[in-house]
């Protein structure tokens, strides 16, 4: 990440949810049911591949911290790292108790193996490809052995999510990568049991959708995906 989105992320960061939201009011749906839709995923991935009961979290790229209200109850300590200050002001106004720090884009602020979890929501495809390896290792190296790293990223083969990533004012220069190129990039890095599932592939808001849409993980179609693997 440069210098570039630093300026660009800190002159979003007090309208972030409302240009948001412009670029999904299609959907019919608020942002706040794709920001639940993550949590959730988190929370199963955290019930199935971690044995911590509330893991100690960093979030990558967290930007306004929109997400860290619902993850209150599921996590432990709480970090977010993001290269706006802006941005980082914002998110500490709003969520008391959760670590905020800048970072250079590059490394992050942390030492060795100090989390349980790291993720990077919807971040990667802001990343110039020849970072993507970069990136990837610093999750590794913050990640303690047998935690978990998960990258969630939109899908670049849903037509929605192309869609509504071409009417968002900040994505104009994204670089989607699918689940399969993230899947590589933490194999290359030497994370173990490496998976993925697609989320987001139905647009109701109700629990038999929901059910049917986790039935349905394993089909590419979803609008975004989360890929993770064990340090």
């Amino acid at each position: 990440m440069t210098r570039r989105m630093t300026e660009l992320f800190d002159g979003y960061h007090d309208n972030y949810r409302d240009v948001v939201q412009s670029s999904i009011d299609f959907s019919g749906l608020p942002h706040h049911f794709f920001m639940r839709a993550k949590a959730d995923l988190l929370r199963d991935l955290i019930a199935e591949r971690l044995d911590a009961e509330r893991p100690e979290m960093l979030d990558v790229g967290c930007g306004v911290g929109s997400l860290h209200p619902l993850l209150h109850g599921m996590v432990g300590r709480l970090s977010g790292i993001d290269v706006s200050s802006a941005s980082l002001a914002q998110a500490r106004a709003d969520n008391r108790g959760v670590d905020y720090r800048e970072f250079d884009g590059r490394s992050f602020p942390f030492d060795d193996a100090s989390f349980d979890l790291v993720t990077a929501v919807c971040v990667m495809h802001h990343v110039v490809p020849a970072e993507w390896a970069q990136f990837i290792a610093e999750m590794r190296r913050v990640t303690r052995p047998g935690g978990l790293v998960c990258v969630i990223e939109h899908n670049p083969y849903n037509p929605l999510t192309r869609l509504a990533v071409a009417r968002c004012e900040f994505d104009r220069d994204a670089v989607l990568l699918s689940a399969g190129t993230t899947r590589k990039l933490m194999a290359a890095d030497g994370l173990r049991e490496i998976g993925s599932r697609h989320f987001l592939l139905l647009p109701w808001d109700t629990k038999p959708a929901r059910r049917l849409e986790g039935a349905l993980s394993g089909v590419s179609l979803g609008g975004q995906y989360a890929a993770f693997g064990t340090a």
